[in-house]
């Protein structure tokens, strides 16, 4: 069901004290660096300005904060009804930095993922935020596996455009099947009037899914707190690709957050799926 609401009342649902961290990980998922955080989103002039402050405490250094005011939302920022959002580059082209942000929003937690690529199209490092607004205690969710993973997944995907178009909203269907110990096959369908279906095939590795034969090369990469990072290893001229953030709630609910690029390499859409595990997992297995 999509929401009438509009993309600033959509932000308005990031108000309040966040406390968390930013951890850094290399793209193959190995800890860099923790900093607890806290930020707070707060709504001025009956909430037609936004006051961001972010409060940093490296470990071995003095605190460090930034404020930032705001009353319109730039380009390369879109907002889903849940309060999710993503913003970063519009364009992606050869010898520039590129990346992106992408947020998930879940009652009293919040999740964000920064992927970011170098220059020559390499992904080169990765930020996870995780945070829990203040005076809150909420349960957290469950370490991600394969195993997790596996069975039948039923959703709801929301679509929206920079370019303002209305919003489409369609069913999604994803199964994870493990063939053996070494590989994984996974069947996406979705669509209402026309049905999509993709299949592809991923080596399992520690800590990640490695779908070898997608174009570009995809890896899944399993981060703390239920969190997968989708995205190229690196980025190919002339072909489409995406950025994606997967949130495992519970143990059998789940949102992804994708943010789509075509094979110019410009941003088109930003897609919001939230989904649930059949209770039927043997079927799957």
């Amino acid at each position: 069901m999509i929401e009438n609401l509009s993309q600033w009342d959509c932000l308005l649902k990031n108000l309040g004290t966040w406390e968390g961290s930013f951890t850094q990980f290399s793209p193959a998922g190995e800890l860099i660096e923790d900093t607890p955080s806290v930020v707070t989103l707060e709504g001025l002039n009956q909430n037609q300005t936004i006051r961001q402050t972010i409060t940093r405490f490296p470990r071995d250094r003095d605190k460090q904060e930034s404020v930032l005011e705001y009353s319109s939302l730039g380009r390369g920022v879109l907002f889903c009804s849940t309060g999710a959002f993503s913003q970063g580059s519009t364009q992606w082209g050869p010898f520039s930095e590129f990346g992106a942000e992408l947020g998930l929003i879940a009652d009293n937690r919040r999740l964000r993922l920064v992927q970011l690529y170098n220059r020559e199209a390499q992904l080169d490092r990765l930020t996870l935020i995780r945070e829990t607004r203040q005076g809150t205690q909420p349960t957290p969710s469950p370490e991600l596996t394969v195993d997790q993973l596996k069975g039948v997944w039923q959703g709801e995907a929301v679509t929206v455009y920079p370019d303002w178009r209305s919003p489409l909203s369609y069913p999604t269907h994803l199964r994870l099947q493990q063939l053996d110990s070494h590989r994984l096959v996974q069947q996406l369908s979705f669509g209402e009037t026309t049905l999509t279906s993709i299949t592809s095939t991923a080596t399992i590795e520690p800590h990640r899914l490695l779908f070898e034969q997608s174009e570009p090369k995809l890896q899944v990469l399993f981060l703390p707190n239920g969190v997968s990072s989708t995205c190229p290893l690196s980025i190919q001229p002339g072909q489409p690709f995406f950025l994606e953030v997967g949130w495992l709630i519970s143990a059998n609910s789940r949102q992804r957050l994708i943010r789509h690029y075509n094979e110019k390499g410009e941003w088109v859409s930003l897609t919001l799926v939230t989904e649930h595990r059949s209770k039927n997992r043997a079927t799957a297995l």
